[in-house]
């Protein structure tokens, strides 16, 4: 593990270490300022030079991060040159300086200034204005020191104001020294080392950050400095490189790869997007970025892609794409019914909707039991994630279980090769609608046990679950009770599904929701069908007329079935109107709906011959102002009824047009008016009963 990345974050937590290379006089100052700094670092001083300090600076490293070194004149020179450290040469202040001259002005006249590199301009024009004559001398390597002190000698200086190595040859000469360094000055440089190393750590971080995402792309990345030297580098595009970091980091990428110079975007800084590229035997797609910190341009990220690899993304991202399922379509609130019963399961479908619990929902077929799903699911918390609908009696038994809890590549023969989400992972945080649930093998069962009691799901062919938050709602049609008697349905499945158990009521048992339902439904039918919007009114009257008087009729399909008869009905209406033809609901009504028959004429026996003559018709033909039925569908339970009541309604009719048309002084335009129907139906009925067509309009 590299000493950038424990567990324990060290380059965040642990406080800089620096170490002080000095020897007698500075090694002194550095010792009695160390202890100042420990609460804001390590000072540690190492008292080797040269070669010998390298070595022992390596050897430190190796056991714990080193962050600067603090060093002064040649020694500091040298590790500059020979250790990738940052170096912090402790400099010599103008107060310092003064300071030591004043001191050494106290022993002698015959005062000698040596310094590291170069001879200071300043004490020159200092000496000569206040006529010290203080000699000047620099050296720059240590064999230049021991020629500088002799020649010193031999002019008669009595005292050296210098650096410790100048003073240790000068007293053993008999000359008297004054250290050039004060502990203000090691203090300012000890202050710098922490600073530094403080920024040190920080960009240490970052780049230890900025290379641990970097190395979780499967990309090939690479970023560069302004002069196009490389800074970082992936794992993918050392491989693409076929070099290492170490071979890499330092490089000018244009030199290791022409290909994706990164030159004109330094020049000009100008993003380059999805260039294609070719680059030995590979072709890939690349894309050029300038970096811009704080408004200047310092440096250039290229990424590379295989197109290759894009392709099968996209395949996966196809193959596993299916219609959003995160809205629905229903609210409780949609739900039509004013009726007793229906007002308690919409109160209970409330109450339930603020819950976390599974529900279990108990209808007739045709009650509406994925609709109340969608809505409690719209009413709860989690309304704003995905809604799925799943029908257990729609799929066999091995891909109802691929279905609901997904696949692994290479599960079965003909699995997609990157595997499947099933429903539940698809329902994450959402509501998952199991309709039918009765009808599910019991293998599956089991399984589905399982995730309501663990919360995790475990795709087929995997070995490691994975954690799903979904709400599921159940519904059945079944008696759940006797098909756990029979060995269908798990009992312990049963117990975990039926916590909060919400029945809905069939049609039957909500009458008075009859005219407001059928209402809703005719009126959505009559819009899909395009029917006039004139004859709307008049369908709706006679719809309502007919389901009134056929009040006895138990509705076996419930709501589905009346929406089919509202749609069959609508549909006629909207052949008529296509044909140019008038539409009258009492004529076809019979033919839609033959299973309304017996409910409409309970007894054949009571019906009689019609009364011959004008008059209204008899109630006892149809009770619904001649909505009576002409005849039935073939195969229909009682024919001679229909025979009976196709032979009352024509006569009827036929006295009832002429009576009216006779009441308007033979207007047809009128009598046509008053009857609610088209002139062509009106000729039409004329003509099929042998009654001249001629009448006056």
């Amino acid at each position: 593990m590299s000493e950038h990345s424990s567990t324990a974050s060290p380059a965040v937590e642990a406080p800089p270490r620096i170490l002080a290379i000095g020897f007698l006089r500075l090694k002194q100052l550095l010792q009695e300022v160390a202890p100042e700094y420990a609460q804001r670092a390590r000072v540690e001083v190492v008292e080797r030079g040269f070669e010998e300090a390298l070595v022992e600076i390596e050897a430190r490293r190796a056991l714990e991060r080193v962050d600067v070194l603090v060093a002064a004149g040649l020694h500091g020179a040298f590790l500059r040159r020979h250790s990738d450290l940052p170096v912090v040469l402790v400099k010599v202040g103008g107060f310092d300086l003064m300071h030591a001259l004043a001191r050494a002005r106290q022993i002698s006249p015959r005062i000698a200034l040596v310094s590291f590199g170069a001879i200071s301009p300043e004490v020159e024009q200092f000496s000569r204005g206040f006529g010290l004559h203080i000699v000047q001398r620099s050296y720059h390597s240590e064999a230049e020191v021991a020629d500088c002190v002799q020649e010193l000698r031999a002019a008669g200086i009595d005292v050296v104001v210098a650096p410790g190595m100048v003073l240790d040859q000068a007293e053993r000469v008999g000359m008297r020294g004054i250290l050039l360094y004060s502990h203000d000055a090691v203090r300012a440089a000890v202050d710098d080392a922490v600073e530094i190393a403080r920024a040190s750590r920080l960009a240490s971080a970052k780049r230890e950050r900025l290379n641990t995402i970097l190395e979780q792309l499967r990309d090939g990345v690479v970023a560069v400095d302004e002069a196009e030297r490389i800074e970082a580098v992936n794992p993918p595009m050392q491989r693409l490189l076929g070099r290492t970091r170490a071979q890499l980091l330092g490089r000018v990428l244009g030199d290791v790869a022409p290909e994706f110079t990164l030159a004109r975007t330094l020049r000009d800084g100008v993003e380059q997007a999805e260039d294609i590229v070719r680059f030995g035997a590979q072709t890939l797609v690349i894309s050029r970025s300038p970096i811009v910190e704080r408004g200047v341009r310092t440096g250039a990220v290229l990424t590379c892609q295989d197109p290759a690899a894009i392709q099968r993304v996209d395949r996966s991202l196809r193959a596993r794409s299916r219609p959003a399922p995160t809205g629905t379509r229903w609210r409780l609130s949609d739900l039509v019914g004013q009726s007793a019963p229906m007002r308690r399961a919409l109160a209970q479908a409330e109450r339930f909707a603020r819950s976390e619990a599974t529900v279990l929902l108990v209808g007739e077929s045709g009650t509406g039991k994925e609709l109340f799903a969608q809505g409690m699911h719209a009413a709860s918390r989690r309304r704003a994630q995905p809604f799925v609908a799943l029908n257990c009696a729609a799929f066999p038994e091995s891909l109802l279980e691929s279905e609901l809890f997904g696949y692994e590549e290479g599960a079965f023969t003909g699995a997609r090769k990157a595997g499947k989400a099933g429903l539940f992972e698809a329902a994450h945080t959402g509501t998952l609608f199991l309709d039918e649930i009765g009808d599910m093998p019991v293998s599956l069962q089991t399984r589905l046990l399982r995730v309501l009691q663990e919360r995790e799901i475990l795709r087929v062919g995997a070995t490691e679950p994975t954690p799903v938050d979904v709400r599921v709602i159940a519904a059945t049609h079944r008696d759940l009770a006797a098909r756990i008697e029979s060995g269908l349905f798990r009992r312990d499945l049963y117990y975990r599904l039926n916590i909060l158990r919400l029945e809905l009521p069939s049609l039957r048992e909500r009458r008075e929701d009859l005219p407001a339902l059928s209402a809703h439904l005719l009126e959505r039918a009559l819009e899909r069908a395009r029917a006039p919007a004139a004859a709307r009114a008049p369908l709706l009257r006679e719809m309502l007329r007919l389901i009134d008087a056929a009040g006895t009729y138990s509705w076996p399909g419930n709501v589905r079935e009346l929406e089919n008869l509202c749609e069959r009905v609508a549909g006629a209406a909207g052949q008529e109107a296509s044909a140019g033809e008038g539409f009258a609901l009492a004529e076809l009504m019979p033919e839609l709906v033959p299973e309304l028959v017996p409910g409409l004429v309970p007894d054949a026996a009571q019906l009689t011959p019609p009364a011959h003559g004008g008059g209204a018709p008899d109630a006892a033909a149809g009770g619904a102002g001649g909505l009576a039925p002409v005849a039935t569908m073939p195969g229909a339970a009682v024919p001679s009824v229909a025979d009976t009541l196709a032979r009352r309604r024509a006569e009827s009719e036929l006295e009832l047009i002429q009576r009216i048309l006779a009441e308007c002084g033979g207007n047809q335009a009128r009598a046509c008016e008053r009857l609610g129907i088209a002139r062509s139906t009106l000729w039409r009925k004329l003509r099929a009963a042998g009654a001249p067509r001629r009448v006056r309009g």
